[in-house]
């Protein structure tokens, strides 16, 4: 078998000029790094946003370009790109988000031609939901599922010389003929999460990720040096929202069901902490789990096992507000349980973002899981509790679902207005984002809410992309804003602006 090598690619960001640029360093290259080490295939990755130790940021973080689209390309050229990629054998780009997807086909349809000869591959929800686009552009293998077992096996196949990936399960590859072969109905998941590799953080560009100090889920402050990582305690979730792809998962699509809720045990957790610490030297972990509280006594148990590690720890994702509250001793109220609220404060947390996402039980029950009862616990206790254990807090809501009327979009406004009584510091408004991949894209698409050649680009959370909707789009963004103006302080308008204003910084690292 011939020595290879493999590049895990992050593409250039691509964002809109009002947000800030938030490097990708996602867990997949880690996690598929870690596997490929555990068989001894050398692996790289190379984060196309930033650089490496060879290129000097100044020369092109903040000297972002402006497409043709109007959205703002940050990263290092197309040479550059090509320059590493010529030391492959197989190169990985993933592709999770929708508005990764411009900048991934480019990255592959520009390697593909100048390099026709080495196999690529990528993987993700957006990927693996438009792989007749992505093969198009020259990928040759698309991963359906989780990967840490199938890149395992299309390694040892590159190996041996070999192009014949008939027996590699989860996944869709091209033949030698050029025919898509669709193996995702085959192949190993993992239930016992133990068994996973120990993911590879030191492959991330780390250190540049500190200098720039933008971790996507926390808070930047400028020219603050934050050395963060992320890691996952769980996969999978206990719910089912029709916004994301874990509901089509959760059931078992052709993915397998890897949406079913899965946890690591407390001690991999702790071996992962003592890792992420000692090896890695990070002081701020972030929570990737989708569902941290999957299991709420797990994650109490766990989280007191935490308490004192010398790392704080913060939430990305995981963290519904059916968590936070608890049964009373009325029969069907709820109340703050502010025994995991003062955990979550000893553990580093330093914000609670609170996914309300409606105010409406309409709406909640028909797209968003059924998970929230707003008429069983008083909402603004719930804030004053976190509030208690200073805490920052925030509040999300989603408005315009397919069928949303007028009058249930300014309930949920409303709703978030009398919120900002309780000392709230900052409501989001989110215009609903049909990806790919989720039931709420398939119902968008079948009742022409969507057009099939619907532009990815457009997917942001600002914009309004549904059509044949009860309010139309120039309405929708009229109202979002309107709604994050009234519902927000001018000191936190400052504090985003100033957010924002980060990417104009200077680097002094290479």
């Amino acid at each position: 078998m011939k020595n290879i090598r493999i590049l895990f690619l992050y593409p250039p960001e691509q964002s809109w000029s009002d947000t800030m640029v938030k490097p990708n360093g996602s867990l997949a290259y880690p996690y598929l790094g870690g596997a490929l080490r555990d068989i001894n295939v050398e692996s790289y990755v190379y984060d196309a946003c930033v650089g490496n130790d060879d290129d000097n940021l100044d020369d092109f973080f903040n000297k972002s370009s402006k497409l043709p689209t109007g959205m703002i390309r940050t990263g290092v050229s197309d040479e550059r790109i090509l320059e590493i990629a010529s030391n492959y054998d197989a190169i990985g780009i993933t592709s999770i988000f929708s508005q990764q997807e411009t900048q991934v086909l480019n990255c592959a349809k520009i390697i593909k031609k100048k390099f026709p000869n080495k196999l690529l591959f990528s993987g993700g929800v957006n990927a693996k939901s438009r792989s007749s686009i992505f093969f198009a552009a020259g990928f040759d293998i698309i991963f359906t599922s989780e990967s840490e077992i199938a890149i395992q096996q299309v390694a040892k196949i590159i190996q041996k010389n070999s192009n014949d990936f008939s027996k590699v399960g989860k996944i869709y590859f091209k033949n030698k003929d050029g025919k898509i072969i669709d193996n995702s109905h085959f192949g190993e998941i993992l239930m016992d999460l133990d068994k996973l590799p120990m993911p590879a953080w030191e492959l991330l560009p780390n250190k540049r990720y500190w200098k720039i100090g933008r971790p996507h889920g926390g808070k930047a402050q400028q020219g603050k040096e934050l050395r963060y990582a992320s890691m996952m305690t769980s996969r999978g979730c206990p719910f089912s929202c029709s916004y994301c792809h874990i509901a089509e998962e959760i059931k078992g699509s052709k993915s397998g069901a890897i949406g079913k809720f899965r946890f690591k045990s407390d001690d991999r957790v702790i071996e992962e902490l003592t890792i992420l610490k000692n090896k890695i030297g990070a002081k701020q972990v972030f929570i990737e789990d989708d569902s941290i509280f999957g299991m709420k006594r797990r994650a109490i148990r766990l989280l007191k096992r935490i308490v004192g590690f010398g790392l704080d720890l913060m939430d990305v994702n995981g963290i519904n507000i059916i968590h936070l509250v608890k049964k009373s001793n009325k029969p069907g109220w709820m109340v703050p349980d502010e025994e995991v609220i003062e955990l979550l404060s000893e553990v580093g947390f330093k914000e609670i973002v609170l996914p309300f996402e409606s105010a409406n039980p309409r709406i909640i029950k028909k797209w968003c899981s059924n998970k929230l009862a707003l008429d069983r616990f008083d909402s603004g206790d719930l804030i004053k509790a976190i509030k208690k254990y200073k805490l920052y807090v925030g509040t999300n809501y989603m408005i315009g679902f397919p069928d949303e009327s007028r009058k249930e979009i300014e309930t949920t406004v409303n709703f978030a207005k009398k919120m900002q009584q309780h000392g709230l510091d900052h409501s989001n408004f989110y215009l609903v984002m049909p990806v790919p991949g989720t039931p709420i894209f398939d119902y968008c698409i079948k009742n022409k809410h969507l057009p099939l050649d619907y532009n990815p680009d457009r997917f942001q959370w600002t914009k309004a992309n549904l059509l044949n909707t009860p309010v139309t789009p120039y309405e929708l963004e009229k109202i979002r804003d309107k709604a994050w103006n009234d519902c927000n302080s001018e000191k936190f308008k400052q504090l985003r602006r100033s957010w924002i204003a980060g990417s104009t910084s200077k680097f002094t690292t290479k």
